[in-house]
């Protein structure tokens, strides 16, 4: 990995390598608006040099680990010794400012207690540059820090509001801590930090543009790529609950875990965000999934069941969310790196809340277990609604004597790597011939399984129940006597009569 020259730093000053990289936790308006708390001083934690990257060099997102993100931020280098400073004085102790990517797994944020080393301290995940800006002349307050991902803009701020301008964060350090040439302030993200993958681009540029001649760092290019070696046993592996998830990609609403909320300036009469309530759940209770597939396929949809599966639980009715996870074919070297630690399977069943059903695509391959006794009770004991796999399932009679309802293809004894390797969580699967996403409506019983997508859920369910009212009707003539020419379905007489008896 090649260490940028940091200004000051070194032996003699010449450049190289800085003594400390100290970081701050929240400085941003928009960020603490994000985050929901806003500090009343600031919070650092301390990265290692070997954090450090140029532009252009590859940021590896270890194996077994999902949440790997980016914060662009803006790069004090310390010019001078300094200690015990005033925040008027702390500015002239910078000498340079740079584009900085503050990048961190949250999947290891639980082992860190607080000190974010393992999450934010590996190899290369701090790339600096790769312009130095002369601080002289600049004004701290007329910064702008611009964030691209595949060259989408995801954070465009400016420091003119920081909770802690730099002046501050020099000074206040400077109380304990000596100052040394060439040591990096790291000084807080804006909102718009998020998550990326193997094969994202990230780009951050730090510029003045009302300074003479708008001096800029240029971009500061971060390829990502994905590890192949897991984490070994003997230290902590990942772990991720839907608290990470919401932290990393910036909000529940981008991680997934809820209904996207109408946007600021939507009417005021705009529909309100999707919540599968106890009431609605009830009324959904109170339809069949036959009834519901009809009014599904009135409004076009015809391939919305998940077909061929049976359940442990056909006495039980289902109905929550869509959380998904999907296995691929498995390959030797795939599993090697995916299989093993806390996988993707692990943190899918880790991750699942009240009323979630999770949907694991299995592409119809029965000849191996996708979840088994222990991961099905880790559902249940975290209130998951149900389980449905298009695959095989481990400790059948285990398994079916839980409360929770699992749907599958068939029992078999083996485990993942006979045919499958565990690769990613809420995204859109296949599962029994049909798509599903995350948040989709589950509905299953004895009949089978339905994916009602949530816009419709309302409609559909409110259509389904006056179906079965009037289903009700014609039976009741059914069973009176009266033949089903004209009644089934109903004529303009028979629903005239069906009408009167509804609203009697």
């Amino acid at each position: 990995m090649l260490i940028p020259q940091v200004p000051g730093a070194g032996e003699h000053g010449t450049g190289g390598a800085p003594g400390k990289i100290i970081a701050v936790h929240l400085n941003y308006p928009s960020r603490v608006a994000q985050r929901g708390r806003t500090p009343e001083q600031p919070g650092y934690f301390l990265k290692p040099a070997t954090s450090l990257a140029v532009s252009g060099a590859p940021v590896e997102r270890p194996a077994g680990c999902e949440l790997l993100a980016f914060e662009g931020e803006i790069a004090l280098v310390i010019g001078r010794l300094t200690r015990r400073v005033t925040p008027e004085e702390g500015w002239a102790a910078v000498s340079h400012v740079t584009a900085a990517n503050d990048l961190g797994v949250y999947d290891l944020r639980h082992a860190d207690k607080g000190s974010n080393l393992r999450s934010k301290g590996g190899d290369g995940f701090t790339p600096l540059g790769p312009v130095f800006l002369p601080a002289e002349g600049l004004d701290p307050a007329g910064l702008r820090l611009r964030t691209w991902v595949n060259g989408e803009l995801v954070q465009d701020d400016t420091t003119a509001d920081l909770l802690f301008p730099f002046g501050r964060l020099v000074a206040d350090l400077s109380q304990l801590i000596t100052l040394e040439p060439g040591d990096v302030i790291l000084t807080g993200t804006p909102a718009g930090s998020s998550v990326v993958s193997p094969g994202d681009v990230v780009e951050v540029e730090v510029d003045a543009p009302d300074a003479p001649g708008a001096p800029t760092t240029g971009r500061l290019v971060t390829p990502i790529t994905g590890g192949a070696v897991p984490l070994a046993a003997w230290g902590a592996g990942p772990r991720v609950d839907d608290l990470q998830r919401a932290e990393a990609w910036g909000s529940a609403e981008a991680a997934g875990l809820v209904p996207a909320a109408a946007p600021a300036d939507a009417p005021a009469d705009a529909p309100a965000a999707f919540t599968l309530t106890p009431e609605l759940i009830a009324r959904i209770n109170s339809v069949g999934t036959a009834t519901l597939s009809s009014q599904l396929r009135k409004r076009g949809l015809n391939n919305v069941s998940i077909d061929g599966l049976r359940s442990t639980r056909p006495e039980a009715r289902l109905v929550g969310r869509a959380r998904t996870l999907r296995y691929i074919p498995n390959r030797e070297d795939l599993f090697e790196s995916h299989g093993g630690g806390y996988n993707a399977q692990k943190r899918a069943f880790d991750g699942l809340g009240p009323g979630d059903v999770l949907v694991m695509e299995a592409r119809g391959e029965r000849g191996t277990g996708t979840v088994g006794d222990i991961l099905a009770l880790r559902a249940q004991v975290r209130g998951a609604a149900g389980l449905v796999t298009d695959g095989g399932v481990r400790d059948l009679v285990a398994v079916s004597a839980l409360d929770i309802p699992t749907y599958h293809a068939g029992g078999h004894p083996a485990v993942l790597g006979r045919r499958h390797v565990p690769w990613d969580v809420d995204v859109t699967v296949a599962c029994g011939g049909t798509s599903v996403q995350p948040g989709d409506v589950i509905v299953g019983d004895a009949d089978g399984l339905l994916v009602i997508p949530p816009h419709l859920v309302e409609e559909v369910v409110t259509a389904g129940i006056e179906q079965e009212r009037e289903e009700t009707f014609i039976a009741a003539m059914v069973a009176a006597g009266e033949g089903v020419d004209g009644l089934y379905p109903m004529n303009a007489a028979w629903r005239a009569r069906y009408l009167e008896a509804r609203d009697a």
